[in-house]
């Protein structure tokens, strides 16, 4: 398969052809010239198509998925709802091995604070983190049917389907591929526009109303009275937010220092689609790595820095180029990955898929545009992985400055700040607002301790501009949550003292890892996806043992025969008591159908207990992307599988052990 890069130099060199047959056609040119021309541009246009992704028929994939029950609609037997799945034996063991190789992986090897919050978040919690006010997407209506949509969506299939059409020009293919990069970038006057210029209409064909924002929490009320209004939470992060105080005086309050939570999150999606790719209940792993904000280096910087990466900056994006590839390093140097401490959990990010067998061909690293950045971030990227689907977002990393931190001290009044011991002291000036509470309690009654606390939370230039407005017009005016005060000098006076600082106090940055555990799966399943040679009726997921759902399988060879209870007994006890699941199947199909059915739930091992375990306590042991075999002492089965199964020994080198079965050097029991 072509790369990203690759398709572009030959999409440039069919524009270019194409650019010099018109020129030729304006001049008049010669019919032979014109014609060895266009021989030329079909040629071109032949080798593009030869290059381009063939359409991947993916209903043999969402069969074995739904056949196996690795993942099914929920609620099935009564219609199902869109957006909710249910996970069966084999995906549910496949994400929770994934989950526990992304705390090895992540919250063991970087000493993180894992932590466990309520998904029932009070309204106030994101009130304060401005979800309640913010976290929408833009949906627009078929103005017939009443179905809707998402419109950022809609707009992406309707420049997808341009993409393809080869009536179109070069340019127009072009235009639409810039606009369907940028499609979720456009706020709802932009989608309006260009639905207009595109005479976009509904899936259905019919007219659309304009687009509107549409917040997708789940609303819900805390307690029986309906008086405490609540969210189900949209994300795991705001947890480990509220939970910062705590944990940073767990860590002896020192910094840096992380938090990590996994569990489940809701966001009421507007139009459900791509299976596991969206949905409405999922379960996320991040991680809130907080840091210095005058102090962003990595200690461990150099780990990742010399891989490479294929970046997508947002230059690129903007002018259509494919993605570089540098090094962690080179990237951190040049700026194009604002800090070290951004480029360590990039490289970790990298190095995690990898482990669990994504295809490193299908990874880029794409920089969120500047509108598509939230105005505090310092920078974004996301881990996008190719699929039957196009890109998907699957991990985001972000630099989110200290807004979170500062939004939570603003709407609790709680200070979350840290502090580093200076190495002098400091004479600092401090300007603050000093409510005079023998006049400001009876002049505004109850809400004179809402004044206070927002006097006290002023800075020195806040104070000052007070304090001059105070002393030019009289009195200063402020608006607290919507509401203005006027104070006079009788209710407050502007205070300045120099004060001894023997620490520097800050709201800490933030460096946040954000997984999508239901996206990487999908997307994983669609990359280890394989058939047998010959045989494409033949599938089979090809996932590492590490998180293979059931390490290995028990085979008698033949159903029935008491001779073969003993030894299976043996295994099964041996193999749990050295930590590892196995599947026993004693069924009465032949031994090769049931070797493909332990290969379609991706088993990476294969036990078969056969009449000469009787005589000489031996066993094959069979590896299920080669199909080869081995044969070896039973007693032998449990470390060996334990090694293989946690990448301390390979095949190769249990083959070169053991040496092959007859029946391995080739297809043998599989056919």
């Amino acid at each position: 398969m072509a790369s990203e890069e690759e398709l572009a130099k030959l999409e440039a060199h069919v524009t270019e052809q194409g650019a010099v047959v018109r020129d030729l056609k304006k001049k008049r040119a010669p019919k032979d010239e014109i014609d060895a021309a266009v021989k030329i541009l079909l040629e071109r246009k032949k080798k593009l198509e030869d290059a381009k992704p063939k359409e991947w028929d993916r209903t043999p994939f969402e069969d074995l998925l739904k056949r196996r029950f690795v993942v099914a609609p929920s609620f099935e037997i009564y219609g199902g709802v869109a957006g909710l799945y249910d996970y069966g034996p084999t995906g549910c063991n496949i994400k929770t091995n994934m989950i526990n190789l992304w705390r090895e992986h992540f919250v063991i090897r970087d000493n993180m604070f894992e932590i466990d919050c309520p998904a029932m978040t009070p309204e106030m919690v994101l009130k304060a983190s401005g979800h309640v006010d913010r976290f929408a997407d833009i949906m627009t209506r078929d103005a017939k049917t009443g179905e809707c949509i998402r419109a950022d969506h809609l707009l992406e299939d309707v420049m997808e389907a341009r993409m393809k059409d080869m009536k179109l020009t070069a340019e127009e293919r072009e235009e639409a591929k810039l606009i369907h990069a940028r499609a979720d970038d456009y706020d709802k006057k932009d989608l309006q526009e260009l639905f207009k210029k595109f005479q976009i209409k509904s899936y259905a064909g019919n007219e659309l109303s304009e687009p509107e924002d549409f917040n997708m929490m789940f609303e819900t009320h805390i307690g029986p009275s309906g008086q405490l209004k609540g969210f189900l939470r949209p994300e795991t992060a705001q947890g480990i937010f509220l939970a910062f105080k705590r944990l940073y005086e767990f860590n002896n309050a020192r910094l840096p220092f992380a938090g990590a939570q996994i569990g489940v999150a809701y966001r009421n999606e507007i139009s459900p689609r791509s299976g596991l790719l969206r949905v409405r209940e999922f379960q996320m792993a991040e991680i809130e790595h907080f840091l210095d904000p005058e102090d962003k280096s990595c200690a461990k910087f150099k780990q990742v820095a010399d891989i490479v990466l294929p970046l997508l900056p947002r230059e690129n994006q903007l002018s259509g180029k494919p993605p570089v590839k540098k090094t962690i390093g080179e990237a951190v140097k040049e700026g194009m990955i604002d800090n070290e401490t951004l480029g360590y959990f990039i490289g970790r990010i990298y190095l995690f898929l990898e482990r669990i067998g994504v295809d490193m061909q299908r990874l880029r690293f794409r920089q969120h545009l500047a509108n598509e950045m939230a105005h505090y971030a310092c920078d974004c990227w996301d881990a996008e992985l190719n699929t039957s689907y196009g890109w998907i977002e699957c991990v985001g990393c972000a630099d989110r400055s200290a807004y979170d931190l500062e939004a939570h001290t603003k709407g609790s009044s709680i200070d979350l700040k840290a502090a580093v011991k200076l190495k002098e002291p400091v004479q600092e000036e401090v300007i603050s607002v000093v409510p005079n509470k023998k006049k400001l309690g009876p002049a505004l009654k109850k809400e004179a301790g809402v004044v206070s606390k927002y006097l006290a939370s002023l800075s020195n230039e806040q104070a000052t501009e007070i304090g001059n407005v105070l002393e030019k017009e009289g009195a200063a005016k402020i608006t607290i949550e919507g509401k203005e005060y006027e104070l006079g000098p009788d209710l407050i006076s502007v205070s300045k003292k120099v004060v001894t600082r023997h620490e520097r106090k800050f709201t800490p940055s933030v460096i946040e890892p954000s997984f999508g555990i239901g996206r990487i799966l999908y997307c994983l399943l669609e990359h280890v996806y394989d058939v047998r040679e010959g045989d494409e009726q033949r599938g089979f997921l090809k996932l590492p043992p590490a998180i293979a759902p059931v390490k290995v399988a028990l085979l008698p060879l033949s159903s029935g025969q008491s001779e073969f209870d003993a030894p299976i007994a043996f295994l099964e006890e041996k193999l749990a008591d050295a930590g590892l699941s196995c599947r026993v199947d004693n069924s009465t199909a032949q031994i090769g159908r049931r070797y493909a059915r332990t290969d379609e739930i991706a088993v990476p091992f294969a036990v078969t207990v056969d009449f000469d375990t009787k005589t000489d306590n031996t066993v094959t042991l069979r590896e299920r992307d080669s199909m080869q075999q081995i044969r070896l002492k039973i007693e032998e089965i449990p470390d060996l599988v334990s090694k293989l199964a946690s990448g301390q020994f390979k095949w190769k080198q249990a083959v070169e052990q053991y040496g092959l079965t007859e029946t391995g050097a080739g297809d043998g029991a599989d056919k």
